[in-house]
């Protein structure tokens, strides 16, 4: 489980992202219904290869992603690589890739 002051420092690499060391979020607006549930598919097709998945809330374009590594008790680096894996996904599914 990394530390406040190591979380603190890795979110200044994930623009969005937000919490303590015991869960991290990010909120994003899809421009649509099913851009917002091709992004979930996305992100679900990688948590899968990964073995490490984020809890998900969707509500009609919003997508809220959270993150923690459960068995560790809060944000591991496993988190912060799902996180950016996520930006990677926003990104490339908003420029309609």
């Amino acid at each position: 489980m990394l530390t406040a002051d190591a979380l603190a420092s890795a979110l200044q690499d994930l623009a969005g992202w937000s919490g303590d060391p015991t869960g991290i979020r990010r909120t994003v607006t899809a421009a649509s219904f099913p851009a917002a549930v091709a992004l979930v598919d996305a992100v679900a097709a990688y948590a899968e290869r990964v073995d490490h998945h984020p809890d998900i809330d969707i509500r009609w374009r919003e997508v809220t992603f959270a993150c923690s590594t459960h068995s560790a008790g809060g944000v591991t680096v496993q988190d912060l690589d799902l996180a950016a894996e996520i930006d990677r996904l926003i990104d490339r599914l908003a420029d309609g890739g």
